[in-house]
């Protein structure tokens, strides 16, 4: 007998339900927020600062709205920032557009936030206290091509500049043994930044201890890595929003304001 698997249940799109329009009524902060979103992503630049929205003292009916409004995108992340604060962020369906969780030891909730730009700032913020250099010894035995692999990224890492196109370093290309893997995370060290992205298949990104140095390994559907590179970049693109996004965004939370809140 074959068994068909049930489907996972849907959520519940809280703007379809008989109660939608005392729902609106009650959420007048949300009808206020949607086009203050849209006029951000209408003036916003890939190269311009993001634009904060804090709705940290929202009403819990209003947070649960716009969650279902923003809805999950492509790329989450995670930041710890020096302050002992960990920064939680999801992108939106609506690429630009992040929403911003900064919670204190224990999960506590210290601010809540929507950020619109290409990457939120917790992401530069957190990385931008690492080391520009690399520190490393003697290669260990068993090496086999570390070292090159450690002189390139050195000498990228010198002459990046805030802007620079990524210089990638596909490790998939070379035969590297696990000697040189485990002295090549060692010397590069653990960042502060996690990020995973839906839209380049699936798309691990991690900060190493070393400014601009990006881990950036491409996943199978079984999670097996068949892409694995280091990035000397300001941030992978894999995880960056660009202006064309910003338009289609803005477009997009316009269609939602006039068909819900007016």
């Amino acid at each position: 007998m074959t068994v068909i698997a049930a489907e996972p249940p849907r959520k519940l799109n809280l703007l379809a339900t008989s109660n939608a329009e005392e729902l609106v009524r009650r959420c007048w902060r949300t009808a206020l927020l949607l086009p203050g979103l849209a006029d951000a992503l209408a003036v916003q630049k890939a190269d311009r600062p993001c634009r904060l929205f804090d709705i940290t003292d929202y009403p819990e009916h209003d947070k649960e709205l716009i969650t279902h409004i923003l809805g999950e995108g492509e790329v989450a992340a995670v930041a710890m920032l020096e302050n002992g604060i960990t920064a939680q962020m999801q992108e939106a369906v609506m690429a630009g557009v992040w929403r911003i969780r900064f919670t204190a030891a224990g999960g506590h909730l210290v601010g809540d936030y929507i950020e619109v730009g290409s990457i939120p700032a917790a992401v530069t913020q957190a990385c931008s206290g690492l080391p520009a250099s690399i520190s490393h010894g003697a290669a260990p035995a068993g090496a086999m091509n570390v070292m090159p692999v450690l002189t390139e990224i050195g000498d990228r890492i010198t002459r990046h500049r805030d802007g620079d196109p990524a210089h990638v370093i596909t490790l998939s290309l070379f035969p590297m043994s696990p000697e040189d893997m485990v002295f090549l995370q060692n010397s590069l060290g653990v960042g502060p930044v996690r990020l995973t992205s839906r839209g380049y298949g699936a798309c691990r990104i991690v900060a190493t201890g070393t400014r601009n140095v990006w881990s950036v390994q491409f996943c199978n559907a079984m999670d097996m890595i068949i892409l694995d590179t280091l990035e000397i970049c300001d941030i992978p693109s894999a995880a960056i929003a660009v202006e064309e996004d910003f338009h289609d965004s803005e477009m997009r939370l316009r269609e939602m304001e006039e068909a819900y809140f007016k």
